[in-house]
């Protein structure tokens, strides 16, 4: 097992950025070197505990998206390597297996979320309001149901600390222009349905993801950050799904249902995770990535 990266302490390269998860470091006017470590979220709030190998999932399922949706959309990924770098050997044992080095690109200020399920905020809005986001749904769905078409319901994208707040389409349209707006929702779309049809193959119904996007200098749209792993998804076994219950996963909403049974107010600092949770987590992120990157 390689070592547990909390967070990472590189003085070769100036670091820009630490999100939530990725720690992000200048390499050139062009470039940025992207580690996701083993930090780990819940209610946008950064837990203190680790779940061991975790970045290293993730950086293996995002690879993995990108190459499959390439011929869809371009992506972030750049040709260097880290060997490119000039690292010591302490700092690549922090980085290898976890980073990539990506274009620097001009990030949308919007997160583009796609649903086929109703679940998480989006069941307690339609309990309220029978719609998301603006967006009026059928009566009688139930806990889990599949909605009767995909729904692109964006996001605002919150500094650290802060809380994403749901947006309609047309706020999302008042922030990037309408003729982007409607690209980036066709786009979520389209990519979202292709990894549905793949994964459901390997026995995962993805529920609701994120994308995340940005420009390049030409105005290109470009797909960036993670893609469709299970920090940034829901991912439930199809053997065991039935509508009407709240579904297992293999992603964090475990560690969210943990929280939710704690005297925990949802603000920084967030509680310790028993070990218990630690290595559960990270079994079901083990085995979302084991299936979806089989070969057979």
């Amino acid at each position: 097992m390689p070592p547990v990266v909390h967070q990472t302490q590189l003085t070769s390269l100036p670091l820009l950025h630490r999100g939530k998860v990725r720690d992000i470091y200048t390499v050139d006017d062009q470039h940025m070197l992207v580690v996701a470590t083993d930090r780990i979220s819940a209610f946008d709030v950064i837990m203190p505990t680790p779940i061991p190998n975790k970045g290293a999932l993730l950086t293996r399922v995002s690879d993995f998206w990108f190459s499959r949706f390439a011929r869809f959309i371009a992506n972030q990924l750049s040709d260097m390597q880290l060997s490119d770098l000039n690292l010591s050997t302490s700092e690549l044992a922090q980085v290898e297996g976890r980073s990539i080095i990506v274009k620097r690109l001009h990030a949308l200020p919007i997160e583009a979320i796609v649903r086929g399920y109703l679940i998480g905020s989006g069941w307690k809005e339609y309990q309220s309001s029978q719609s998301i986001c603006g967006l009026t749904l059928p009566p009688d769905i139930p806990l889990a149901g599949q909605l009767p078409e995909t729904l692109f319901t964006p996001s605002t994208k919150a500094a650290v600390g802060a809380h994403d707040e749901n947006i309609t389409q047309q706020q999302m349209a008042n922030l990037i222009g309408h003729e982007l707006a409607e690209q980036v929702a066709a786009m979520s779309i389209q990519l979202y349905e292709d990894a549905s049809q793949f994964a459901l193959s390997k026995g995962i119904i993805i529920a609701d993801t994120k994308f995340e996007f940005g420009l390049d200098d030409n105005g290109q749209l470009t797909l960036i950050d993670e893609v469709l792993t299970p920090d940034s998804s829901r991912f439930w076994p199809a053997a065991d799904y039935q509508p009407g219950q709240n579904p297992s996963s293999y992603d964090k909403q475990y560690i969210r249902d943990y929280l939710e049974t704690l005297n925990w107010n949802k603000q920084a600092p967030g509680p310790e995770l028993p070990a218990e949770i630690v290595i559960n987590t990270q079994a079901k992120y083990q085995e979302a990535a084991e299936r979806l990157l089989a070969t057979s």
